[in-house]
């Protein structure tokens, strides 16, 4: 009966500690684990919830970054028109610069061919002068003979 006995009070003593466990020990335990599975839960929702703005975050800057880029590449056209239309300005401005040139070295030398054409009237009144006088032997007054100078200048 011993064997019983003992059996029966370790039955006792078991039963004890079962009750002790499941009335002291077990509901923290419970309460801890269902703590750490609502943190689990939340974090996990969390992280989904992360990811998603994640996303919507990258697709947002995916859009800002296209259109930095199209407005990048407008400006660099614009840029570009605007460099050329400047470039033709400047050819424009240069060829009318060069015509004015041209006009003015060629008035000029317009003038220095009438120059040299009086002169050269001069030079040869002055030689047909000079030979009329061999030719007579006698001297021409050049002041007496102005009216005739003149027809000659106007003849050459």
């Amino acid at each position: 009966m011993s064997i019983n006995a003992t059996l029966i009070a370790q039955m006792i003593v078991f039963l004890i500690l079962v009750w002790f466990t499941m009335k002291f020990v077990w509901p923290p335990i419970v309460k801890a684990l269902d703590e750490r599975a609502q943190k689990v839960a939340e974090g996990l929702s969390a992280a989904d919830k992360a990811k998603s703005e994640l996303a919507i975050a990258k697709k947002r800057v995916d859009e800002q970054l296209a259109a930095a880029r199209d407005d990048a590449g407008k400006r660099l056209a614009d840029a570009e028109r605007l460099a050329q239309s400047m470039v033709e300005e400047a050819k424009g401005r240069a060829a009318a610069e060069a015509a004015k040139i041209i006009a003015a070295a060629k008035a000029e030398a317009e003038q220095e061919a009438a120059k040299a054409r009086e002169v050269l009237r001069e030079d040869v009144a002055a030689l047909a002068v000079k030979g009329a006088e061999q030719i007579l032997r006698r001297e021409i007054n050049p002041s007496v003979h102005a009216e005739l100078l003149g027809r000659l200048k106007a003849e050459l």
